[in-house]
C-alpha cells in the first residue's frame, strides 16, 4: 500500500451534518486508483458542523491490505477497524460514547453519509456477506479477517515446507547402533533372576536368556537329595548368576513381577546436517522386562522371560552457520493414530522438557568438518557425564569462548553459563579468560585448581573491583562467607582483609574450611551481622578507625544496641503498639511452651514470649515476621511463631518457624529471608514435627547405657 500517494488525496469533506442527533460519526467513501490498484477509502467525520472538512481518520483498503491514518497525528496503523476497548463500533469512536452503550446501539451512532455509500461498500467487497446492513464495517472487518488467513495460510504454508526439508535432509537414525549402546551404557545390562521358593527348593526363570529351571539352595535328609543340583539361595534384591547362560541377575520374587516393570532414560545423538550444520536429537530410551506365566498345577507357573529395548526420537534441535537453531518435536495425534513432527512444542503440562542426558560417542565423530567441531562437548560431556547438550550448544555459538574455558577445566563455570545464568560474564567480547571473567591474570591458575568454583570466581571478581591482592587462603575463606562487594568495601576502608576474617572466626566461634554445613550457616550468620554492625555504627557518625569500635566483646551485643540506637523511637513505639494490640501472645506463653519447647546437643526451639519479641525477631533477621499478620494469627491461635535458635546462645536470634494449629510447620527462615544450613535444618525440622505429633516432645530420648542400666535393675 502506498501510503504517501494516499495522504495526498484532498479529503472528500462532508457537505452537511447529519439530522439526527444520536449519530456521532459519519462516514464517507470513494475510490481510488493508486499503483494500478484500486483502492476503497472511507473518511469517518464527527457530526458537528466545526468538523465537516477534516475526518478524524481515513480507512484504506484493497483486497491484499489496509491501513488507518490518524489525521491529527499523520501516524499510520494497522488498527483493526471494530478494535475499540468495549469491542463494539469503530477504534476511533470511543470519545463521546458512553460505557453502558449496548451492542444494538451501535448502528445508530455509526452511520453512513448516503446509500451511495453502501453501495459502493458492497460493490467493491462483494465476496463477502453480512446479516445487517446497519452494521455496514462488517464489510471492512471481513476484509480484514480475510486478508489475515490468507497471510496466515502462507505463513503456515512456508513453516510446513521448512519442516519438510529439515525432514528430508536428516539422516536416517541406526537403531540398532543406538540400542546396543543404551544396553551398556544407559541400562547397563541389568537383568532379574525371577523366583518362587517351595520349601528348599525353588524354581527360577533368567530374563536374559529367558531359560528356567530348579535347584535346592538347602540340603535335605533322603539319600537322593545329595545328588540333587545345589543353587544359591534367592534373595529379593541380591544379586545372583543364571547357571544356563551364566548372566547376572537381580533376584526378584514371582509375585512381585507379575506386572511388566519398564525403566527409561534418554541421550543426545548429534549427526552431520547438509554440510555444515548439525541436528541434535533427543531420544527416550526404555527397556521392559517380562515374565510368562502359565497355569500349572500349582498355580501359576514360570515359563519364560524376555527383555525388551527400545527408543524414539522425541526432539531435533537444528544448528545451521548464520541461522537461528530450530527444535522439532515428535507428536502423536490420538484422532488419526499417527505420529508427526512439528515445529512447535506442546502447551501446558503436556511440554515436552530436554533435560540433562549423556551424549552418545558416535556424535563427536560426526561432528567433525562441522561449524561446532570444536565446542568442547565431547570434554565437557566427559568431565559432566550427564548434560543438556541442546542449551551447551546454544550457549556456544552466543560465546565461543566456552570451549576456552572447558579445556582448563572451569567446569562450574561453564555449568552456569549454559544454565543461562550469563551475568558472570565482564566482558562478553574479550578472548583473555581473565577479561572474560573480570578476575586478574594471575588469578587464572587458582581459579582453574578449584575448577571454576562460583564462590571463588564472585570473590575474584570482587578483588579486581576493589583494587585489592588476596592470597589463596583468604579468597577460600572470603568465599565461605559470601560476603559481597559493597560490604567488602566497606570493611576494607577501616581494616585488611586478614583482620575482617579474623573477627568473623571469632565471633563465630568455628573456623573456616571444615566442611562442615553447620560451621560454613554460623560463619555467614556472623559475617552478615558483624557487616550489619559496621554499617550501623558508621552510619550513626562513630569514628570507626576506633579498633573498641570494630572488635566489640559481644557482636550480637553491639549488634542489637546499635539497631536499638539507631531506630529508637521508631522501636520503641512499635514496641509499645504492639504488645497492647496482642496482650494474648505473652499470656499463653507457658502454656504453648509446654507443648512446643524442645531442645537437643546443638539446637532447642520455643514459642515466643511476647508480641515484642516476635517484633524483634523480624528486626534483627531482617524478615517480615514482625508484621500485625503473623502477630495477630499468633495471638488468635491460627499459627504460631516459633524461635529455632542455638543452644549454646539461646537469646540470639537465628532461625523463625511458623507452625498452625495441626502441627505442619508453614514456612522457616533466616536472616535476610534466606534458609541457613538448608538440608541439615530441614532434616532437624522434619524430626521434630514428628516427635511434636507423636506427643514425645520433652521426652528424652534413653542413651544406651541408660536402657541398659534400667534392664539389669529389673533383672534383679
Amino acid at each position: 500500500m502506498k501510503k504517501k500517494a494516499i495522504e495526498k488525496i484532498p479529503y472528500l469533506t462532508l457537505p452537511a451534518c447529519y439530522p439526527d442527533g444520536e449519530v456521532l460519526y459519519i462516514g464517507r467513501t470513494a475510490w481510488h486508483n493508486i499503483g494500478h490498484e484500486r483502492h476503497i477509502i472511507l473518511e469517518v467525520y464527527e457530526n458537528r458542523k466545526d468538523c465537516l472538512q477534516v475526518p478524524v481518520v481515513r480507512y484504506a483498503a484493497t483486497k491484499k491490505d489496509w491501513g488507518v491514518y490518524d489525521t491529527e497525528d499523520g501516524t499510520w496503523s494497522g488498527r483493526k477497524i471494530d478494535s475499540n476497548i468495549w469491542g463494539y463500533g469503530m477504534c476511533w469512536y470511543d470519545e463521546r460514547l458512553d460505557r453502558h452503550e449496548t451492542y444494538s446501539d451501535m448502528p445508530k451512532r455509526n452511520r453512513l453519509y448516503s446509500e451511495d455509500d453502501l453501495s459502493r461498500i458492497k460493490k467493491y467487497f462483494k465476496d463477502i456477506k453480512i446479516w445487517n446492513d446497519e452494521r455496514w464495517w462488517g464489510y471492512f472487518t471481513g476484509n480484514e479477517e480475510k486478508i489475515k488467513n490468507a497471510a496466515r495460510c502462507r505463513k503456515d504454508e512456508r513453516r510446513r515446507g521448512r519442516l519438510e526439508e529439515r525432514n528430508k535432509n536428516t539422516p536416517k537414525l541406526d537403531e540398532k547402533a543406538l540400542l546396543d549402546w543404551a544396553e551398556d551404557h544407559i541400562f547397563h545390562r541389568g537383568h532379574y533372576l525371577y523366583y518362587k521358593k517351595r520349601g528348599r527348593r525353588a524354581d527360577l526363570c533368567c530374563s536374559a536368556c529367558g531359560g528356567t529351571y530348579s535347584g535346592k539352595w538347602k540340603a535335605g535328609e533322603s539319600y537322593e537329595s545329595q545328588f540333587e543340583h545345589y543353587i544359591q539361595e534367592p534373595r529379593e534384591g541380591l544379586m545372583g548368576s543364571c547357571i544356563l547362560c551364566g548372566e547376572h541377575g537381580i533376584y526378584k520374587p514371582q509375585g512381585k513381577a507379575r506386572r511388566d516393570y519398564r525403566m527409561r532414560g534418554h541421550a543426545f545423538l548429534a549427526d552431520r546436517y547438509l554440510e555444515k550444520g548439525v541436528v541434535l536429537r533427543y531420544i527416550e530410551l526404555g527397556k521392559e522386562w517380562i515374565l510368562e506365566e502359565i497355569c500349572g498345577e500349582k498355580g501359576l507357573e514360570m515359563h519364560g522371560a524376555y527383555e525388551k529395548t527400545d527408543g524414539i526420537e522425541i526432539a531435533r534441535t537444528y544448528f545451521r552457520p548464520g541461522k537461528k537453531q530450530q527444535t522439532d518435536f515428535h507428536k502423536h495425534d490420538p484422532y488419526i493414530g499417527k505420529d508427526f513432527w512439528d515445529d512447535c512444542n506442546l502447551y501446558g503440562m503436556n511440554n515436552i522438557n530436554i533435560s540433562d542426558a549423556p551424549v552418545h560417542p558416535v556424535s563427536f565423530e560426526n561432528m567433525k568438518g562441522t561449524f561446532l567441531q570444536y565446542s568442547a562437548l565431547k570434554e565437557y560431556a566427559s568431565a559432566k557425564g550427564e548434560l543438556n547438550a541442546k542449551e551447551y550448544l546454544e550457549r556456544y555459538i552466543d560465546f565461543p569462548q566456552i570451549e576456552m574455558l572447558v579445556k582448563m577445566k572451569l567446569y562450574q563455570v561453564v555449568a552456569q553459563m549454559v544454565r543461562g545464568y550469563c551475568g558472570i560474564i565482564a566482558d562478553p567480547m574479550a578472548h583473555r579468560p581473565d577479561r572474560f571473567l573480570g578476575i586478574r591474570k594471575d588469578k587464572v591458575k587458582f581459579l582453574m585448581e578449584e575448577q571454576g568454583n562460583i564462590g571463588i570466581l564472585n570473590i575474584l571478581k570482587k578483588e579486581k573491583s576493589l583494587g585489592q591482592y588476596w592470597t589463596g587462603r583468604q579468597v577460600r575463606e572470603l568465599a565461605e562467607m559470601n560476603a559481597d562487594n559493597k560490604n567488602l568495601g566497606m570493611a576494607l576502608q577501616v581494616m585488611s582483609i586478614q583482620k575482617l576474617l579474623n573477627n568473623v572466626k571469632r565471633y563465630a566461634g568455628c573456623d573456616f574450611g571444615t566442611g562442615c554445613s553447620t560451621a560454613e550457616s554460623r560463619l555467614r550468620a556472623t559475617a552478615d551481622t558483624y557487616f550489619d554492625y559496621l554499617h550501623m555504627r558508621n552510619s550513626l557518625g562513630y569514628d570507626m578507625n576506633n579498633t573498641v569500635y570494630q572488635r566489640p566483646r559481644d557482636i550480637d551485643a553491639a549488634h542489637d544496641a546499635m539497631m536499638a540506637e539507631l531506630n529508637k523511637e521508631k522501636m520503641d513505639e512499635r514496641l509499645r503498639v504492639a504488645a497492647e494490640k496482642f496482650p494474648d501472645i505473652k499470656k499463653n506463653y507457658r502454656k504453648l511452651r509446654k507443648r512446643f519447647f524442645y531442645e537437643d546437643d546443638t539446637f532447642l526451639i520455643r514459642p515466643a514470649r511476647s508480641a515484642e519479641e516476635i517484633v524483634t525477631e523480624g528486626q534483627v533477621l531482617h524478615h517480615c515476621v514482625g508484621g500485625d499478620n503473623y502477630l495477630d494469627k499468633h495471638n488468635r491461635g491460627y499459627s504460631y511463631i516459633l524461635m529455632l535458635r542455638f543452644k549454646e546462645m539461646p537469646e540470639i536470634p537465628y532461625i523463625t518457624v511458623e507452625i498452625d494449629d495441626t502441627d505442619r510447620i508453614v514456612q522457616w527462615y533466616g536472616k535476610h529471608d534466606k534458609k541457613p544450613d538448608r538440608e541439615n535444618m530441614q532434616k532437624w525440622l522434619d524430626i521434630y514435627v514428628t516427635r511434636l505429633r507423636a506427643g514425645r516432645i520433652g521426652i528424652k530420648e534413653k542413651t544406651e547405657k541408660e536402657a541398659m542400666e534400667q534392664m539389669l535393675m529389673a533383672a534383679v
